[in-house]
């Protein structure tokens, strides 16, 4: 079983998401989100695009190509996640559901898979219909994971003017919804921490 050793640091926020072709949609959405987590004192990576373009998983193997396991080395140290996808045919992509499928590497860990990890979601489609179904395929990989999804959570249909000429998000609405989802990941990796810390202080003096 691995450990994850937690020590008092600022947290350490993980995004996941995008399509395999750099510079989409939803991995400009899930950037902003986490330019804010950054903003507010967290650390981040990024594993987005190329990053998780990933041989297709296979519980039987135990290889696994140096992408894979610099995703799961980050996720293993994370204290938050945000993932990002964009709706193909309804539901996640093939891309973000393959790279989620290596978490089944943290099974065996002292905080298997994403357990004690506030998760933001963010679901991207050309249609409002898609955006929903693909939330809730979101959602529900997140609880298989023993994550807990934000209450705020962000879907956007990307048939409507949503970035600016630099590529930012320029929709004053989207932006304030990531930026309250990061927030709530922020705020529920600190609680984490501040429990961890409490527990921590309590052992010696449940041992006395």
């Amino acid at each position: 079983m691995i450990e994850r050793r937690i020590t008092a640091r600022c947290p350490h926020i993980v995004g996941l998401g995008g399509n395999a072709t750099p510079g989409g949609s939803a991995e400009r959405l899930l950037a902003h989100a986490l330019a804010h987590c950054a903003a507010q004192g967290a650390t981040t990576a990024l594993f987005a695009g190329p990053a998780i373009d990933l041989p297709m998983y296979a519980p039987h193997r135990s290889e696994r190509c140096p992408k894979a396991q610099a995703m799961i080395a980050a996720l293993r140290q994370a204290d938050g996640v945000v993932i990002a996808s964009p709706g193909y045919h309804g539901t996640v992509s093939g891309l973000v559901k393959n790279a989620l499928d290596y978490v089944q590497d943290m099974a065996g860990d002292s905080a298997a898979y994403f357990d004690g990890r506030a998760v933001g979601l963010i679901a991207v489609a050309g249609g409002w219909q898609a955006t929903g179904s693909t939330l809730a395929t979101l959602r529900s990989i997140t609880h298989a994971l023993r994550g807990w999804p934000t209450p705020m959570a962000v879907t956007v249909n990307s048939a409507q003017p949503v970035f600016g000429d630099d590529g930012a998000v320029a929709d004053p609405g989207i932006a304030a919804q990531l930026d309250l989802m990061a927030r709530q990941v922020m705020i529920f990796a600190d609680m984490q921490q501040r429990h961890r810390a409490a527990m921590r202080e309590a052992l010696p003096a449940a041992s006395a």
